[in-house]
């Protein structure tokens, strides 16, 4: 993982950013503010993919997900969920093969 960084109160810029490489993809974790001071996370997914001209230059696709504070809490459960669902199904997995 990438270390995290804090930047100055420029509404354009993230105040607070992590980024995680994950092979192809490249997932950021970004903290911003409306104009009202409102916080709000955006995730977002880049991957690379294969260019279709003659440059060979790397072109990336990348999907957003905005999640503003009164979600924060309903996201996090739902996401702890998913992670302890895998995380059973895999032990079970496990244990059904020895």
């Amino acid at each position: 993982m990438a270390e995290q960084q804090f930047f100055d109160e420029n509404k354009s810029i993230p105040l607070f950013s992590k980024s995680i490489k994950a092979g192809k993809r490249t997932y950021f974790i970004d903290v911003k503010s409306t104009r009202n001071n409102e916080n709000y996370i955006v995730v977002t997914e880049s991957k690379r993919l294969q260019s279709n001209d003659s440059t060979q230059e790397p072109v990336h696709e990348r999907h957003k997900i905005f999640l503003y504070k009164e979600d924060f809490e309903k996201f996090a459960n739902a996401l702890h969920d998913a992670i302890e669902f895998i995380k059973q199904s895999e032990d079970e997995d496990f244990n059904t093969e020895i």
